[in-house]
This record gives structure tokens, sequence and C-alpha cells, in this order.
């Protein structure tokens, strides 16, 4: 089973980059597991769309408004995903990306049954490279669900 794991964001705004600093934390992680890529999609662009396609599996990992403390995360697996990305359009700031990436993966028939969605919420989304400590404390955390979650997925498969 082919794995994406992709993190957005963009790292010049400190807790907006969250989800490529996770991917950057994953790397040592997951270097054992077969068939899992690690993709930095920054401030996503339609060219993610080929690499979402391709993947029997996908995780998303970003920073979003889920209206809790910053640094809190959730995981959203499957459907919970898809009404997440339809009902807060707003909620990142690559969301109306992160929906017309599905919508080109659903018209091409190709969008992973197996899908997840990690979102931190963000403290601070102003001018630095590193995230605020609060939202640097979830890093590894999200790292731990994300491998697990994975495991689980190709114990299953």
């Amino acid at each position: 089973m082919k794995t994406l794991v992709l993190g957005i964001g963009n790292t010049l705004l400190t807790d907006e980059g969250v989800g490529v600093h996770v991917i950057e934390a994953l790397a040592p992680r997951l270097a054992h597991l077969p068939d899992v890529t690690l993709l930095d999609g920054g401030t996503l662009s339609f060219a993610l769309a080929g690499p979402i396609e391709e993947a029997d599996a996908l995780i998303v990992v970003d920073a979003a408004n889920i209206g809790t403390r910053p640094g809190e995360w959730i995981l959203l697996t499957g459907d919970e995903v898809d009404a997440f990305l339809m009902s807060n359009r707003r909620a990142t700031v690559h969301e109306v990306g992160l929906t017309d990436l599905r919508v080109i993966a659903i018209l091409a028939g190709q969008w992973p049954e197996k899908r997840a969605m990690l979102a931190i919420q963000p403290d601070v989304i102003d001018w630095g490279e590193y995230p605020t400590p609060a939202v640097a404390a979830a890093i590894l955390p999200a790292c731990a669900a994300i491998h697990e979650l994975i495991e689980e997925w190709q114990h299953v498969a």
C-alpha cells in the first residue's frame, strides 16, 4: 500500500508551517516503513494532484482553526476528512486548495479510501521561521499518532 503523508504550510509564518515541520520530524521515524512517501506540500499547488492520485492512502498534516487551545490537535479519518474540508472552508490558509485537490482526485476516481487529516490549532501566524512553543510541543505527539495510523493501515491492508 502506497501511503502519502503530505505536510502543508508556509514555514516563514510561524505556526502556519507546522505541517512541514511534522514531515521533517517524521522522516527518521518512518524510514523503516515500506511504501511511505513524505512530501513537503508547501502552500499547495495543483501539481500535488498527481501524488495524491497515485497514493492508496493519504494523510494531510496542516495548521487549522479547530477551535481549541494552541497546540491541540485532532486526527480525522475517512469521511470525517471530507466533512471537515467541506464545512470549514476557511479553517486553513490552504483550505480552498485542499478542497480543489480533493475534487480533482474524486473526478479522476483516485481519492484514497484510506485518508486522514491531522489538524493542529495554531497560536500565531506571523513572520517567523519556527512554531510557537505550544505548537512545537504538538509535533512529536502528532508524529506518534501518524506513525501509529500508518502501521495500523499497513496491518489491515
